[in-house]
């Protein structure tokens, strides 16, 4: 399979590059940046036939089968839906856009052209959680909260590899979203109750840097989440699930108990690397003709509560 990946030399761009290369049967075709100079050299250093600062020109190529979305968040609706429309399929990059109608649309496109879209939601991947989502479709757990952190200091408009962003993030839509979604997968319930709080906005970005959320599923789950832009300490998102057979304690790819004891995930899934998985049940949906796990329809009750959440800040 022949892959395009557009937004290639950003930091997740990157990371799909190298989880690509581990995959077999792979061969990334042509890549996209918006800076002619920076993605010719991404294209030479990687020994990449085709490079392009515009996406419908992949798009037009007949040696892409299918394109990767690691580009900036505004573009995510416009660029998936021309995607599909060019008969590709398609996996965007968390989140597959910034507010509601936007998700609705690209759900809209794909079942008008019947072309894969799936949304990038690594969480539903990390061999961690998928433990704890292995367990209880198993029947051995049941979720009775789960408390995250969300955490960075990034009171500029940075990027993760230290490099200034051409677009701003957000803690909503962005890093909410990701255990939004995770919760209602976990729990299998589209939650019941949901509400958040917003801190100061940023005199210049105009983004919330601090964010308290509460979600409550109709079984009675809970699910509370702080983020914050503002942290200066360790960075990243940690997830304690207190369940009613014991407690686990998520970062990234590894699983600790409640006491800090860690949890063998060696058999839990072909690597440990949650972008690779992703890029893995992509290709393989594709292949076998299917729905992905965290397609743009299954994902779409996720940006449901948080439009619902969006509401409750005025």
């Amino acid at each position: 399979m022949r892959i395009c990946v557009a937004g290639a030399y950003g930091a997740f761009g990157i990371k799909h590059l190298d989880a690509l290369s581990a995959i077999e049967g792979i061969e990334v075709t042509s890549v996209m940046g918006p800076t002619r100079a920076k993605i010719d050299a991404l294209a030479a250093e990687r020994g990449i036939g085709h490079a392009a600062t515009d996406l419908a020109e992949c798009l037009a190529r007949e040696d892409v089968d299918a394109v990767i979305l690691a580009t900036p968040t505004q573009l995510h609706a416009e660029q998936a839906i021309a995607c599909m429309k060019a008969g590709k399929p398609v996996l965007v990059e968390i989140p597959i856009a910034d507010s509601l109608a936007d998700s609705e649309a690209i759900v809209k496109a794909q079942e008008e052209t019947g072309v894969l879209c799936m949304a990038g939601q690594v969480r539903r991947f990390n061999p961690s959680h998928q433990w704890i989502h292995n367990k209880i479709k198993a029947g051995e757990l049941n979720i009775q909260q789960m408390d995250v952190q969300t955490y960075f200091f990034r009171r500029s408009n940075m990027n993760a590899k230290g490099e200034p962003r051409s677009w701003t993030d957000h803690l909503l839509w962005h890093h909410a979203c990701h255990t939004v979604d995770l919760f209602q997968y976990q729990t299998g319930e589209v939650v019941s109750q949901a509400f958040g709080l917003e801190g100061p906005h940023h005199p210049e970005l105009g983004i919330a840097m601090d964010m308290s959320i509460g979600m409550k599923t109709p079984s009675g789950a809970l699910c509370t989440l702080s983020l914050s832009f503002n942290n200066d300490g360790p960075l990243g998102t940690f997830f304690r699930y207190i369940c009613d057979n014991g407690t686990y304690i998520a970062r990234y790819d590894d699983l600790f108990d409640g006491k800090e004891n860690p949890i063998d995930l060696s058999d839990v899934a072909v690597s440990n690397n949650g972008i690779e998985l992703i890029d893995r049940e992509f290709i393989s949906a594709i292949r076998e003709n299917r729905e992905p796990n965290g397609s743009a329809r299954q994902v779409l009750d996720a940006m449901r509560t948080l439009d619902r959440i969006e509401k409750s800040f005025s």
